[in-house]
């Protein structure tokens, strides 16, 4: 696993990726997990951070107090949801810690955004695209999670929106992150696909080529959310791109098109300091 465009991090046997302007904007605490570096086993080896999908609890919650520790963030703090692949955007606050931990998840979730610090937002990832936010003038940061549903659904623009709206966020100020994901050399959908994104209005500028027939297309979904997000008035030069695909990575990264769901998550962390 390799990147030009991504921070790739390694303590003792915890890797993990970080991104250069949340890094620069100075507002942040953030994080983005690789499979490497857990206690988890079997499917979920090592590094899984999903409580939901079978795992044993007590190894989910010392990946995120490793993760977590990793850059300051205290794992008590996080903030989880039921992810499905909406463009569900919800507002939280430190009354909100510990959801999806210690208290039942959000449902329907697959946003979260908050103003206050010492909160850790959490989305979870195996082949998606992972969206992260920070406005460091009005002190405001958000994740979202953008499979294809969500990008036709434009999440990233919806959590924009609601940061404008909400707390009078600037888009011109906000810092933004594209994660990790699976790349279009790995990403062949069909048809039904292609017509979602078209009738979306979103512009396809970039995000197809052709697959294997005439009724199958590789689609780029880190294209796809760079353009949602250039048309939500972030700067392009205020955009990290992820140039790190999750299949190519499998072994890396967690991956539900290479292991044919058979896996663990990877998680999206942010937090305002």
């Amino acid at each position: 696993m390799n990147s030009k465009n991504l921070k790739i991090n390694k303590v003792g046997e915890l890797v993990y990726i970080t991104f250069p302007r949340l890094e620069a904007c100075g507002a942040v605490r953030h994080i983005f997990s690789t499979r490497l570096g857990g206690v988890s086993s079997g499917q979920f080896a090592t590094m899984n951070t999903s409580f939901s999908g079978g795992d044993d609890f007590a190894a989910v919650e010392e990946n995120y107090r490793r993760l977590c520790g990793a850059v300051g963030i205290d794992y008590k703090n996080i903030v989880l949801s039921k992810q499905t692949h909406t463009n569900n955007v919800k507002i939280v606050t430190k009354d909100d810690c510990g959801t999806g931990y210690t208290k039942p998840s959000f449902q329907d979730v697959d946003g979260l955004i908050t103003n206050q610090s010492g909160v850790a937002l959490v989305t979870q990832y195996a082949d998606c695209t992972p969206l992260l936010f920070c406005d460091p003038v009005k002190r405001v940061c958000a994740t979202s999670h953008a499979g294809w549903r969500g990008t036709v659904a434009q999440i990233g623009k919806v959590t924009v929106e609601k940061m404008v709206s909400e707390f009078g966020c600037d888009p011109q100020d906000i810092i933004a992150a594209i994660g990790p994901c699976i790349c279009e050399r790995c990403y062949e959908v069909d048809t039904p696909v292609l017509d979602a994104f078209m009738e979306s209005g979103i512009d396809v500028t970039g995000v197809f080529r052709e697959g294997r027939d005439e009724n199958h297309f590789m689609l780029n979904l880190v294209q796809a959310n760079k353009n949602i997000l250039l048309s939500a008035g972030i700067k392009e030069e205020n955009i990290d791109v992820s140039d790190i695909c999750t299949c190519c990575n499998a072994d890396e990264l967690h991956s539900h098109r290479a292991t044919g769901g058979k896996r663990g998550n990877l998680a999206a962390i942010i937090e305002l300091i």
